[in-house]
Parts: structure tokens; C-alpha cells; sequence
């Protein structure tokens, strides 16, 4: 392609709203522009990158087996209301009325409508396994699109959904998909790694997520030495040690007037924050409990649920928590309290610890767990953080950023269940499907390659998203040397096959470089006079700072083995 017959719109600048790398290379390299808060148009080279990206996955997904469909973005509200998911998205679907009344859903995922077809096509046993997948835009009203295509409203996702007949056929599915995420993200040149994690709104027992390690990554995961990787929702922590030492004197109550924050009490008091110790008010299945982490520390949730072995626990509201503890929201501690105590492991370790005393402006200081308020069992319920440690080997936790490019569920018969979607098996018996799922990002891809490989110049594309193979320099258009030789390389390139961006613009050498290392094509080919002159060009890989003449009669064959992306 002829630099001057397509739309590079490249410019000097960052944009005024990116906060990250990539988001900023990706607009100033014209890959993307934005058209409102989470929405992007994808330019030339932008949709060529995301074309790449999305033909590895597909590739992969169908050397694993799976099989392409197309489902509507449009979703009726009742098939969501049929799973009980209507209430787990919440205020993230996007939602509209139409002129009948009827109320649809903007796809933000797609269980519900793939297992209404497999319910309606799919009666017996020798139609299974399958795995349907799509290549497909969804939406999500996120709250605070940020990142650029990393977290946007509108994004390109595929997701599979495999239909099985029992756990070992799963299982077989599972490990089809996790081989075919890791070939994606190898083929991407994505450095990756597999964490354990959290189901969240999907649902599922057994799930994992692809991480590209990176310092601007909005998923946290947690890496012990062992090989143990998680994120830190899903991340145990080990029991910790009982902590040395007994508390600076008697337990007493001290007036801490209008600090009810753990920053505004631990200022207030002189404190380190994991001396303090949070009282939340649950309600677990109708009833209230009490869940005690350090002020250093979150609760999570899916942990406290687990704990409890109950099928639902949220935060409970204000006056919820003064009935409870006789105390506004801020104040609250374990003595005294009549409801069920959720301990955590780092709270019962500590020597000493301040509480809140039950009653508005006071806290209680020199507690002593298991002293002054008792507990039988303590639980793992906080959100993993730095330094805990290991639940398979005891040594310190280290948390890192990521960004979550793929997340595989094992869904068991969550969705098939409510749906009522059975087979009949070799004795005509019915029985309720299995299912998994299976979702990959497509911007995500290109967006997390960009963000971890460029330099201060611009992008380095790796050659298995590179929008075009090589680019060719023309230093000098005017001149007919240069141009004579620069058209005879381009049109021997297109011939042999290879994708090539022509920079034939007549513009300064020094835009055309600049221009061509913002870009960032994994190979450059420079036509000029001093080149030539010896009797050819100039070859330079983007990763590197060397470059070398190659004879002009030698250039086509050199830089088709050279420029052709490795598959």
C-alpha cells in the first residue's frame, strides 16, 4: 500500500485524555480515534492490526475444534431474566425499550442466547461435545471508561461456549481452550501468564485468566515462588504466624470524634492502618454477621460467601448496621456484638489491635484477640496483598500488575440448570448439560502489545499483529534514481506476496523517519542516494539500533525472508 493512497493520520502530540502508553501511541501512530467516551473508530492501520489479531484467535479456535457462529448483539430481557443474571450485571448491560415496549439487552456476553440454540438443536448425547464460538462486538456501560480500548464501552471479543455431556468431556474442552490461549498470546508475542481467578458475574467454580504482565494493568495478581499465580481476588493467603509482643498497656475506650475512616483514626491515633481492625456488616442469606479484617486489608466478598457457605452476602446498610451495633457506620467493633464473627487469619495473628467501641466518636484501644472478644475458627476472607503468604508453599506473596487478556470458566451446569437444558444419554435417560466458556479480548491483543513493546519513538510491532510486514523509505521521491529504485522493490515485494507500507510521500527525511519509527513496522527499508550509490539499500529491524546495505539485485529475496511473520 501507497503511503499517499491510504489514511495514516500520524501527530506529534499525546492526547490530552490518555493516561497510558498504549492509549497514547495508538492515536498518535493513527490507529484509533475516539468518537465518544468509551467508543473508538479503528483507522487503516489500527483495523489491519485488529484483523491480525482476530485471524490468530480464529485460527486457533478452529484448529482446536470449536466452531464459528454469529449471534445477534441484539438479546431479548427475558432470556437474562430466566438465569437471574439481570441483577448480577446490573447497571453495566446496556439497555433500551423499543417501540413495542419490549425491553433488549446490548450483548455484553452471550451465555444465555448460545444455550437457547443448544437447547432447541442439541436432545442427545451423540451431538456432544460442541463448542460454538464468535467473533463478535459487545457492550458494557463501564462506569469509567479509561485506557484507551483497554476498558472501552463498546470492544471486539470472542467467546466460545462449550456443551458437554459430563466433567470429564469438560475437562477435555478446558484443556482444548487454555492450549489455544496460550498459542494466541505466544503468536501475538504477548509474554503471558496463567492465574487462577475469580468467576465473578460468568459464574463457575474453576476459572483462569491469561495476564500480561504490566506496571499500568488494572488486574492485580498475586506470584509466589512456588509457581503459584492468582489474581488477588481469587489468591489465598497462608495462616500467618502469631505476631510477638502484647499490647502497650490496659484495653481502654478513647474519643475519636468524627473519625470513622481508617486513615482519619490511624492519623488521629498514631497508629499503623493494620492495627485497626474493620467490623463489617454482612447480611448472609437474610442474616447479619460480622467480618473482622485488618484496616490494612479488603474484605472479598467470594471469600466471606465461602466462609459461610452462603449462596448470597451483601454489605449491609446503615441502619442495618446501627441496630446491629448500636453505632453509626465507622464505629462498629466485635465486643459485645450479639451476631455471628467472620475472623480473618491476619486479624486473629496481631498481639494488639484498635476497634471501634459500639457507640458514635470512640474506639477502643490495646484489644487483645481472642481476649477481649472471642472467635472459634478464623478464615481467609481478605483480598490477597503484599507480603502474605503462600497457601501451597509459606513463602511471601508478591502482587503485580496485569492485563487480563483472556478468561477461560469451567460454568458447570450453572446457566444449563436455569434454562433447563438437557440431552438424553445412552440408556434415553435425560440429563442436564455441562457447559464452559471461554472469552478473549481482540483489542485487548493489539492494545497489550503495543503497551509492552515500544520505546521512546514509538511502536515495535511484533511481526504477528504488524499491520504491514515492512516499510519502504523513500528519502528522496523527487529523485529518479531513488524513485526508480524504491518502485522496482515495492512492486517485487507485492509480487513475492509480502504486506508493505510504500512511504511515498514528498516530504523531509526527517518525517518520514520519524513517522516510520511511530508506526513502527518490524522492518524498515530505506531507498537513498547514499545506498544506492553502493549499489543498494538499507535494511533496519525496528527492535534494533544496527542497520545493513543489502544489494539492490539481493533486496527482494533478503527481505521476504526477513519481513514474512512467523506463524
Amino acid at each position: 500500500m501507497r503511503w499517499s493512497e491510504t489514511f495514516i493520520p500520524t501527530q506529534r502530540e499525546d492526547p490530552s485524555d490518555a493516561e497510558i502508553v498504549s492509549h497514547k501511541l495508538m492515536v498518535r501512530a493513527g490507529l484509533i480515534r475516539k468518537v465518544a467516551a468509551g467508543a473508538y473508530t479503528y483507522l487503516p492501520l489500527g483495523l489491519r492490526a485488529l484483523k491480525k489479531a482476530e485471524q490468530i484467535v480464529r485460527e486457533e479456535m478452529n484448529r482446536a475444534g470449536a466452531i464459528e457462529i454469529l449471534m445477534p448483539a441484539l438479546q431479548p430481557e427475558e432470556l437474562w431474566i430466566e438465569t437471574g443474571r439481570i441483577l448480577t450485571f446490573g447497571p453495566d448491560l446496556v439497555k433500551f425499550t423499543d417501540r413495542s415496549g419490549k425491553v433488549h439487552i446490548l450483548g455484553p456476553t452471550h451465555e444465555e442466547v448460545v444455550t437457547d440454540i443448544v437447547r432447541n438443536h442439541v436432545s442427545s448425547y451423540k451431538q456432544l461435545p460442541i463448542n460454538l464460538y464468535q467473533i463478535q462486538t459487545k457492550f458494557r456501560d463501564e462506569v469509567r471508561p479509561r485506557f484507551g480500548v483497554l476498558r472501552s464501552k463498546e470492544f471486539l471479543m470472542k467467546d466460545a461456549y462449550s456443551f458437554n455431556r459430563d466433567e470429564e468431556s469438560l475437562e477435555e474442552s478446558y484443556r482444548a481452550m487454555y492450549d489455544a490461549y496460550s498459542r494466541i498470546c505466544e503468536r501475538a508475542g504477548l509474554p503471558y501468564v496463567v492465574v487462577e481467578a475469580a468467576s465473578g458475574a460468568i459464574g463457575g467454580d474453576v476459572n483462569h485468566e491469561f495476564m500480561v504482565p504490566c506496571d499500568v494493568g488494572e488486574a492485580f495478581v498475586a506470584l509466589s515462588k512456588c509457581g503459584y499465580a492468582a489474581n488477588t481476588e481469587r489468591a489465598g493467603a497462608g495462616k500467618p504466624p502469631k505476631e510477638p509482643g502484647e499490647a502497650p498497656g490496659p484495653m481502654r475506650a478513647v474519643d475519636t470524634p468524627g473519625k470513622a475512616t481508617i486513615r482519619e483514626v490511624s492519623e488521629f491515633l498514631g497508629i499503623e492502618p493494620k492495627r485497626l481492625i474493620k467490623t463489617l456488616i454482612y447480611i448472609a442469606d437474610g442474616k447479619p454477621v460480622a467480618a473482622l479484617v485488618r484496616g490494612d486489608h479488603e474484605l472479598n466478598e467470594d471469600k466471606l460467601r465461602g466462609a459461610l457457605g452462603a449462596a448470597q452476602v451483601t454489605l449491609a446498610d446503615a441502619a442495618t448496621i446501627e441496630r446491629a451495633t448500636g453505632a453509626p457506620v465507622g464505629f462498629a467493633g466485635p465486643a459485645g456484638l450479639s451476631v455471628p464473627l467472620v475472623v480473618d487469619h491476619a486479624v486473629a495473628a496481631l498481639a494488639w489491635c484498635v476497634t471501634g467501641a459500639n457507640k458514635a466518636d470512640a474506639h477502643v484501644v490495646n484489644v487483645v484477640p481472642g481476649r477481649d472478644f472471642k472467635f472459634g475458627e478464623t478464615a481467609d476472607i481478605h483480598m490477597a496483598a503484599e507480603g502474605d503468604l503462600c497457601p501451597k508453599c509459606g513463602e511471601a506473596l508478591e502482587i503485580k500488575r496485569g492485563i487480563e487478556m483472556g478468561h477461560i470458566f469451567k460454568l458447570g451446569k450453572k446457566y444449563s440448570a436455569a434454562m433447563n437444558v438437557t440431552f438424553l444419554d445412552e440408556k434415553g435417560v435425560a440429563q442436564t448439560l455441562i457447559m464452559g466458556c471461554y472469552g478473549i479480548g481482540i483489542n485487548r491483543i493489539v492494545a497489550a502489545m503495543i503497551e509492552t513493546s515500544h520505546d521512546e519513538a514509538g511502536i515495535i510491532w511484533k511481526s504477528g499483529l504488524a499491520p504491514y510486514d515492512a516499510e519502504i523509505v523513500a528519502v528522496d521521491i523527487k529523485d529518479a534514481d531513488v524513485k526508480a529504485a524504491a518502485e522496482t522493490l515495492y512492486e517485487g515485494l507485492m509480487k513475492g506476496g509480502a504486506e508493505v507500507l510504500y512511504d511515498d510521500r514528498d516530504a523531509s527525511p526527517g518525517v518520514k523517519f520519524n513517522d516510520a519509527d511511530l508506526i513502527g513496522m518490524p522492518l524498515r527499508i530505506t531507498v537513498g542516494k547514499r545506498a544506492l550509490k553502493k549499489g543498494g539499500v538499507e535494511l533496519k529491524r525496528r527492535d534494533s539500533k544496527e542497520a545493513t546495505v543489502v544489494p539492490l539485485a539481493e533486496a527482494v529475496e533478503r527481505i521476504m525472508r526477513e519481513a514474512r511473520p512467523q506463524t
